[in-house]
C-alpha cells in the first residue's frame, strides 16, 4: 500500500543528552534495541543517537539496526556558555537548548510555519518512512511519526515543574499527540489521561507495555561486584531494602526517610536503606531531611553503579521499596522481578495495572503506611517469598519481544501496509489486563496475567 515491506525503514529519536540521569527513558532506548533483533520481518531501524555520546547504543544494536549521529543544536552566541549547565539541569531527557526552540514550539502548537533551524528537516533527510520520537521530544516532519508522551505528570503534581517546563510540555504535548500518527502509551491509566486531557480520539491511542530489556551478559568479574557490593552496602547483621530511583520530587524519598525514622523510633525497627541513582537538583533538601532524622548511619544514597553493581544490589537486597507519588511504569518493578526480589510499592497512577497483584500496594502519600508496609516486608518471610513467587509469574507477562513486535506493528500500520493476523492481535487486543488468549502460532506473544 504505497511501501514496499523489504525496504521498510524506521528511525528511532534516541538523542538522550549524556549526564542527564534520564533513567526511565534509556530504558525505553534499550527496549526499543530489541526491534533490531527480530528476525521475521524485513524492517531496518535507524537509531539516531547524541551528538554528545553518539556510540551508547552501539553494544545493544542486532543485524537489523545501525547507528547515526544526530545534529548538534545550533545555538544562539549568548547560550553556548551555558549548554553543559541546560544539560545538566535538564527534567526528563530534555528541555529547551535555545531561544529558536521555544519559539519553534509555540508556532507548532499554534500550527504556525515555524522558524526552522538548520536541524528541522534532519528526520526527513535520513530516508525513513516512519518516524519514532520515544520520549517527550517531538519534531513535525514529512512522514508518518510516533510519539511516547509516556505521563502527563506535570498536570496532576504542577508543584514539582518550573513553570517554564509547564509551558514547554503543554506546547509540545497536546501538538505532538494531534500531529502523531499514533501515540503510544504504557498503560489504560495514561491512555485515558491522554485522551481526557487532550481530547485525543480513541483510535488514535496505543497501549502496549514496556518490557525489561534483555540484559547483558554478566561480566567474568560478576562474584567479585557482588562481593564488594554487599560488603560496601549490606551489613550481614541488618535487615535491608533497595530504592533504585533518581531524586526528583515525585521519587517521594523524603516520605521514605520519615517512615524509616518512624519504624526506628516508634517500633526499635532499623533497616537499613540504600537508595541508587542519579542525583537530581533536588538531592540537597532530601540530604537535608536525612540528617535532621538522624539516618545518616542507616541510610545510603549511592548515585549512579554500573550495570554489574545494580544487579548485585537487586539481588543483596532483602526486598525493594518503591514509594513514588506517580509513575507511567517502573523499570524497577520489572527489574526487581528479574533478579527475583520481592516487591513492596504505592498504589497509585498506573502501578496496580503494572503490578497486577504481585506486589505488596501501599498509600504512598502516608508516612505511616510506608512504615507500616516497610515493617510488614521485613518481618513476614512467608510474604517475601510469596511475592518473590508473584514476580516471576507477572515478569513472563512482560516479553521484550511482544513489545517490540507490538511496535513494529505500529510502524507498519503508520507507513500503510496491511497488516497480519499477529500484527492485527497484538495491536487490537488489550494485554495488559489479560483474559484473551493468543492466537496458538503466537503462543510465545501471548499473555497471561497472574491474578
Amino acid at each position: 500500500m504505497g511501501v514496499d515491506q523489504k525496504n521498510l525503514r524506521i528511525a528511532i529519536n534516541a538523542q538522550v543528552p549524556p549526564g542527564t540521569g534520564a533513567g526511565g527513558i534509556e530504558t525505553v532506548l534499550l527496549a526499543l534495541t530489541v526491534l533490531s533483533h527480530l528476525d521475521d520481518g524485513a524492517e531496518e531501524y535507524v537509531f539516531v543517537g547524541h551528538w554528545g555520546e553518539p556510540e551508547r547504543l552501539r553494544p545493544w544494536l542486532g543485524a537489523r539496526g545501525r547507528l547515526v549521529t544526530g545534529p548538534a543544536p545550533a545555538l544562539p552566541e549568548e547560550t553556548r556558555p551555558a549548554r553543559a549547565e541546560m544539560l545538566k539541569r535538564a527534567l526528563g531527557p530534555v528541555r529547551p537548548a535555545a531561544r529558536y526552540a521555544k519559539q519553534r514550539l509555540r508556532a507548532f502548537a499554534s500550527r504556525e510555519a515555524p522558524s526552522a533551524p538548520h536541524t528541522v528537516n534532519f528526520f526527513e533527510r535520513l530516508g525513513c518512512d516512519v518516524v519514532h520520537f520515544p520520549f517527550q521530544h517531538y519534531e513535525p516532519c514529512g512522514v508518518p511519526s510516533v510519539f511516547n508522551p509516556h505521563d502527563l505528570q506535570h498536570l496532576h503534581h504542577p508543584s514539582f515543574f518550573d513553570a517554564a517546563e509547564i509551558e514547554r510540555r503543554e506546547s509540545l504535548y497536546p501538538a505532538a499527540c494531534r500531529d502523531a500518527h499514533t501515540v503510544i502509551v504504557a498503560s489504560d491509566f495514561v491512555r485515558r489521561d491522554v485522551m481526557s486531557r487532550y481530547g485525543i480520539e480513541t483510535d488514535k491511542v496505543q497501549v502496549i507495555p514496556w518490557a525489561p530489556p534483555p540484559a547483558p551478559a554478566t561480566q567474568a568479574d560478576g562474584d567479585i561486584v557482588a562481593r564488594t557490593v554487599r560488603e560496601k552496602y549490606f551489613p550481614a547483621d541488618e535487615p535491608s531494602a533497595l530504592y533504585p530511583a533518581m531524586t526528583w520530587e515525585h521519587k517521594n524519598h523524603i516520605r521514605l526517610l520519615e517512615a524509616m525514622a518512624l519504624l526506628r523510633d516508634r517500633d526499635g525497627l532499623r533497616v537499613r536503606l540504600v537508595c541508587t541513582g542519579h542525583r537530581t537538583d533536588f538531592f540537597p533538601r532530601i540530604e537535608r531531611r536525612l540528617g535532621e532524622l538522624r539516618l545518616r548511619d542507616q541510610v545510603s544514597f549511592t548515585g549512579m553503579l554500573s550495570y554489574e553493581e545494580l544487579c548485585a544490589v537487586y539481588r543483596a537486597a532483602e526486598f525493594i521499596v518503591i514509594p513514588t507519588l506517580f509513575e507511567a511504569a517502573s523499570a524497577p518493578l520489572f527489574e526487581a522481578w528479574q533478579h527475583g526480589a520481592p516487591v513492596a510499592c504505592a498504589s497509585v497512577t498506573a502501578l496496580p495495572e503494572q503490578a497486577g497483584g504481585a506486589a505488596l500496594m501501599f498509600d504512598p502519600t502516608s508516612v505511616e503506611a510506608i512504615a507500616d508496609a516497610v515493617g510488614r516486608m521485613w518481618a513476614d518471610a512467608e510474604l517475601r517469598e510469596d511475592l518473590r513467587r508473584r514476580g516471576a509469574r507477572r515478569v513472563k507477562d512482560f516479553s521484550p519481544e511482544r513489545t517490540a513486535k507490538a511496535y513494529r506493528a505500529v510502524y507498519r500500520r503508520a507507513a500503510g501496509l496491511t497488516l497480519g493476523e499477529e500484527d492485527r492481535w497484538l495491536l487490537t487486543h488489550d494485554w495488559t489486563r489479560g483474559g484473551v488468549a493468543a492466537p496458538t502460532r503466537y503462543a510465545r506473544t501471548g499473555v497471561r496475567l497472574y491474578a
